[in-house]
């Protein structure tokens, strides 16, 4: 038995692939006629301040050059949306849609010139990775386009315009202003990241627009602090606050990069450790990579946080442990067949080696109680043992009609054994992923 096609993803990360749903389309359409009337506005009239231009099209160019590439081990996208992947580019495309003085004298340069310096400089950053064979798709240059498209459009005709000025907001309250409108572009952007990994995917919106909203908080705060600051600063120090500014977010950025590694190298710790009772012969080859891939995917359906999710993986992953530890093998490695008591203790025992590999302590605690009465389980342990119920029935029943026999032995166990939501959700999980397969999407 194996994963629904629309599932392969599921462990470890969206599934990738083609970028024809049609919001993916309308940004990148929208993305390439911003851009194209800008650089014709921009060679038309020409570039201004040219020195300003180049030393921030460095910067930008400098950021993307160096951006990591997504983890692919959790989440819609990058480690935590395929979130910013290259924090240096975005706060230098910011700083210069907002720049309205470089040391102390007033800038020319408006919105068509903006787009145009971010687009030129993200495509010079991105030749190298293009190169290898790595490069973004298209909907994050879609994305790093029309956000500097609304941040210079929110700001640059205000500022030249004398606006600001006669609003009184060019003293004290401008540094407020910026923040605001940096917070407003991130809040824009967060939403239109979520559209796109919505219709990616085809996971719900709500959880997606919830995980890129806390994503702001991390490393979205530290690149609105930085736009500002870059502004700010080359407003009175001119361009050499350039490099001084960008320093401690391209330091955060390596310990990012630091930080991914690690979670990286944890999960394939994990999926090491849950292969041990495939090669052991205690369950099917792929069992836990199909129980872990239905899990995250009804734990995203009902609204899960992302570290959430990633325990819930793990603890899926790893829910069969504990039959290394029997001296009998349990045939085919189903545990949904088996007497409560019998199940506890193999629960018990799966939580025992959990607890001495280092994982969260969560993990531990969700491998522990998948066997007790779903009443007193938390929600991520209910959603392991339906899963695992489901693939071990369904492999049991065999044949096409495999799949609704289970779940229909799981609808007549719902008063006891299931939570009738978890059931019903995953229920919608395997349709959806049925609608994928047959029309492609």
């Amino acid at each position: 038995m194996s994963l629904p096609r629309g599932l392969e993803g599921a462990v470890g990360g969206a599934p990738r692939g083609g970028w024809g749903s049609a919001p993916t389309v309308a940004a990148v359409c929208a993305a390439a006629v911003l851009a194209a009337w800008s650089l014709g506005r921009t060679l038309w009239d020409g570039l201004a301040q040219p020195g300003i231009a180049l030393a921030f099209g460095v910067l930008i160019a400098a950021g993307e050059l160096l951006r990591r590439e997504p983890a692919r081990g959790a989440g819609p996208g990058p480690a935590p949306g395929e979130r910013e992947s290259a924090p240096l580019g975005a706060a230098g495309a910011l700083a210069y849609a907002l720049l309205g003085e470089a040391g102390g004298g007033p800038t020319t340069h408006g919105v068509p010139q903006t787009v145009s310096v971010v687009v030129a400089a993200v495509l010079v950053g991105l030749v190298p990775h293009l190169a290898l064979g790595r490069g973004p798709a298209l909907s994050h240059l879609a994305r790093r386009v029309l956000t500097a498209g609304f941040a210079a459009t929110c700001f640059q005709p205000l500022y030249h315009t004398g606006t600001l000025a006669r609003w009184g907001v060019d003293g004290r309250l401008y540094p407020l202003l910026l923040i605001g409108l940096l917070a407003l572009t991130t809040l824009c952007d967060a939403v239109l990241a979520a559209a796109l990994a919505r219709a990616r995917t085809g996971w719900p919106y709500g959880p997606l627009l919830r995980d890129e909203l806390r994503a702001l908080l991390g490393i979205g705060t530290a690149i609105c602090a930085t736009g500002v600051v870059i502004s700010l600063a080359t407003a009175v120090a001119g361009l050499w606050a350039l490099p001084v500014c960008a320093l401690p977010l391209l330091l955060t950025q390596f310990a990012f990069r630091r930080f991914a590694a690690v979670r990286a190298t944890c999960r394939q710790t994990i999926a090491s450790l849950a292969r041990a009772t495939e090669i052991a012969g205690c369950t099917p080859p792929g069992h836990a990579r199909r129980v872990a891939g239905l899990s995250r995917a009804v734990g995203r359906e009902l609204g899960l946080r992302e570290g959430d999710l990633d325990v819930l993986e793990y603890a899926a992953l790893m829910h069969d442990i504990g039959q290394l530890s029997l001296l009998d093998p349990v045939p085919a490695g189903a545990t949904a067949p088996l007497p409560p008591p019998e199940q506890r203790r193999i629960a018990l025992l799966g939580g025992a080696v959990v607890r001495q590999t280092g994982v969260p302590a969560e993990v531990a605690v969700i491998v522990e109680r998948q066997a007790d009465p779903y009443r007193d389980q938390p929600l991520t342990a209910r959603i392991v043992r339906t899963v695992n119920a489901y693939e071990d029935l369904a492999r049991q029943a065999g044949g096409p009609g495999g799949p609704l026999r289970a779940l229909e032995r799981l609808r007549l166990s719902t008063a006891h054994e299931y939570d009738p939501g978890v059931v019903e959700v995953l229920a919608r999980v395997l349709a959806a992923a049925g609608r994928r397969d047959v029309t492609g999407r």
